[in-house]
């Protein structure tokens, strides 16, 4: 179990672990005292049609925000690179999962590095094709986000599709 502790329990898994499974069950798939509990059905067809992305924080047995680095060296879409906190599950192996990076964006689409959620600038997050893996046992808690702020649309912007 994560954090280092089973209690005894030899069968249980980490809460991460069932978190990120049901995630993924869920996006697959495309109730709620909580909104945002990654238990709920953060995906429900009715609620949020076309959206098939469950956006997640990753915090450390610490406490602190889990990041990962896209696009370095800037080779691919804008040519920026970037950091972000926030993470779609692609696939997962017992505890060990892919995950793809989130690119957080402005309210004009451009690319941000993002290390706090509450970041003034952050706006949404866009699909990128950059994946890091990890141990899902090294880390001690997660935390759901709404699907909404994948593919945002600025009601000011004009959402850019080409450059120059």
């Amino acid at each position: 179990m994560s954090c280092g502790k089973n209690n005894g329990k030899r069968d249980i898994e980490g809460c991460v672990c069932e978190a990120v499974e049901n995630i993924l069950a869920e996006q697959e798939a495309v109730e709620e005292n909580c909104p945002t509990s990654c238990f709920s059905n953060l995906l429900s067809p009715s609620a949020l049609p076309g959206k098939d992305t469950i956006p997640f924080l990753l915090f450390d047995k610490k406490g602190k925000l889990f990041s990962a680095f896209g696009n370095v060296g800037g080779f691919l879409d804008d040519m920026t690179c970037f950091e972000t906190i926030f993470f779609r599950v692609e696939g997962l192996r017992g505890c060990c999962a892919t995950l793809k990076l989130l690119k957080p964006v402005d309210v004009e689409g451009d690319t941000l590095s993002v290390c706090d959620p509450c970041a003034e600038d952050f706006f949404g997050l866009e699909k990128s094709d950059f994946c890091i893996e990890v141990d899902l046992e090294c880390f001690c808690a997660i935390q759901c986000l709404s699907p909404e702020l994948v593919n945002r649309v600025s009601p000011m912007s004009k959402k850019k599709h080409h450059h120059g």
